[in-house]
């Protein structure tokens, strides 16, 4: 194969697989992603489209299984809570036109419930940005570089990026975490102003920046997931 594909695996439910060609891959290898279900067929140089649809057919029990086993995605709404930091806070209904933290909870307007998800996102990015910006300045100040700019997006792969110019880029759902590990990952980004790698040196300074890194890596690893188990669309 040269190019992807999707494939539609019969069945209940009917299950699309994406085909991909991968010249690093040494043989075939299904993938099931935990944060969104997508389902991926790694072919190795030299493999057929027909022995990667077999092989996604002889596999089918086992695809629909780790479907099944994914976590429930998460819908917040006034009564219910949201990850903040680590930790569960209560969502409730109440007065105004835009979602706000009082006494310890997050304050959802009453009026057009349809945008809560939206409101509730907004608030979190916001959130987000402030804290992210501050690890940010803190850690380029003590390396002794400045970055070019900050961007938050909602990315799968991976929880931040540092270009070759110097822009920070950030996953607003790192809000989410425990803000030990939302620091960390800033170390992580702002350390690549000085290593543009992943070297020996760049985890030096990553130590510097953040002692404790490994546990918080750890932590990602572990519970990252449950981050990009909430939906604030509808």
């Amino acid at each position: 194969m040269r190019k992807a594909e999707v494939y539609v695996l019969a069945g209940e439910p009917e299950v699309e697989v994406v085909l991909k060609p991968s010249p690093r891959a040494r043989r075939l290898s299904l993938r099931v992603s935990r944060l969104d279900g997508r389902v991926t067929m790694s072919i190795p140089r030299g493999a057929s489209r027909r022995e990667a649809v077999r092989f996604v057919q002889e596999r089918a029990d086992w695809i629909r299984t780790h479907l099944a086993d994914r976590p429930a995605e998460l819908r917040p709404r006034p009564g219910g809570t949201v990850l903040l930091e680590g930790r569960e806070v209560a969502l409730i209904a109440s007065g105004g036109r835009a979602a706000r933290i009082e006494d310890g909870a997050i304050h959802l307007p009453l009026s057009a419930p349809e945008k809560t998800g939206a409101r509730l996102a907004a608030l979190l990015k916001t959130l987000a940005r402030d804290r992210l910006a501050t690890a940010s300045d803190r850690y380029a100040a003590q390396v002794g570089r400045t970055y070019a700019s900050l961007t938050l997006r909602d990315t799968r792969s991976r929880w931040g990026s540092c270009s070759s110019r110097g822009g920070l880029m950030y996953s607003w759902r790192l809000v989410m975490a425990p803000p030990e590990v939302l620091d960390y990952v800033a170390a992580h980004e702002v350390a690549h102003l000085v290593h543009m790698d992943h070297s020996r040196a760049f985890w030096a300074q990553v130590e510097r920046l953040c002692p404790d890194y490994a546990h918080h890596r750890v932590w990602l690893r572990d519970h990252g997931a449950d981050l990009h188990r909430y939906r604030f669309r509808d």
